[in-house]
């Protein structure tokens, strides 16, 4: 077999489905046979020109599953058929940056479905160092979560959040759901979510939001009511909007903490008054993609039933609806997640 199927983004807004190419497999190499990938936010501003443009035409999809295929001849670890996940993040492994994972910040960088061919084809080529076996007995559908729980649990790690710390989240769109939950687990309280779809704040409370905002005029006085008049320790923005960063800022506390992880424009800045945030001691972190101990910590996570995850595998389409997908998800605000089906 040389080809296989593929949705390849031609420009923005057009996927073809096509015979493309089988992926090269390299000595250290292991090629897996997709099974499930889901539709990432990242995707979406790859779909709509956002991110990314210079990559195009491109196999996008990064939040995948699926079983070993073959590996290169160096490969012994990894067996054929097996059930697996990988790391999207590619280094150098041996740099500075690479040594602390901190992948993203290599010169050498690559993301699987980002900046080159993904899952969103029968077949996809990665490291081998990166592919990590997972349980026989989880299925595809929530396989495919790891990737994104384990940017939510790397967000967390970098919020430095801890047991009764108060935690706005701005957002509660799909990851913004499962920043709620990941806050549940190391601890927050409250947690506070801003989200202005009815549907999306109903889906916020059953996550295990304690308060959930839906009227932005109410915002600053609700969180001040529930933070003792003080603002919050954490603000999470999750949705990518400068004027939500401007808002983040404004919402937490003398020390308190801006979590920055919905991805704005390339060009898009917030003003921050320099002054104000060194007497206050404020500071503000970036996190976007989970990588190396991140992704086991969310495997093991989810595979012991940690997160509530209905809402994320309910919506599935065939590869070949591909373009369906991506031009219904607007109009379906009640799948947190959609999955492509290889």
């Amino acid at each position: 077999m040389d080809t296989m199927k593929a949705a390849v983004l031609a420009e923005p807004g057009r996927f073809e489905v096509k015979d493309v190419p089988l992926p090269q497999v390299g000595p250290g190499d292991a090629l897996i046979k997709v099974e499930r990938c889901g539709i990432c936010g990242t995707d979406i501003h790859i779909f709509n020109g956002h991110y990314a443009a210079d990559k195009l035409p491109l196999v996008p999809g990064h939040e995948f599953a699926g079983t070993v295929a073959t590996v290169g001849s160096d490969v012994s670890h990894l067996s054929v058929g097996a059930k697996v996940i990988a790391d999207i993040n590619i280094g150098c492994g041996h740099c500075y940056y690479c040594r602390r994972n901190e992948i993203l910040n290599c010169a050498e960088m690559q993301q699987v479905g980002i900046t080159r061919d993904g899952a969103f084809a029968e077949y996809v080529s990665v490291p081998a160092r990166l592919v990590i076996p997972a349980p026989e007995s989880a299925g595809f559908e929530l396989l495919a979560l790891v990737e994104p729980v384990a940017c939510v649990v790397r967000a967390a790690r970098k919020a430095g959040v801890s047991f009764g710390q108060s935690v706005v989240i701005l957002g509660a769109g799909p990851i913004g759901n499962l920043h709620i939950q990941m806050m549940r687990l190391v601890g927050a309280a409250p947690i506070i979510v801003v989200e202005l779809s009815e549907e999306r704040a109903a889906m916020a409370r059953a996550a295990g939001a304690d308060v959930v905002i839906t009227d932005p005029a109410a915002v600053g006085a609700t969180v001040r009511e529930w933070t003792g008049g003080r603002g919050a320790d954490v603000v999470i923005e999750s949705v990518g909007l400068p004027a939500l960063y401007k808002q983040a800022f404004e919402l937490i506390r003398p020390g308190g903490h801006v979590a920055a992880f919905g991805l704005t424009g390339p060009d898009d800045t917030v003003a921050v008054n320099i002054l104000d945030t060194i007497l206050r001691e404020n500071s503000i972190k970036g996190s976007v993609a989970g990588m190396g101990e991140d992704m086991h910590d969310a495997l093991t996570l989810l595979s012991h039933g940690r997160f509530k995850v209905d809402a994320f595998t309910s919506a599935a389409y065939p590869l070949a609806s591909i373009q369906d997908a991506f031009d219904s998800l607007a109009a379906r605000p009640g799948d947190l997640k959609t999955q492509i089906v290889i």
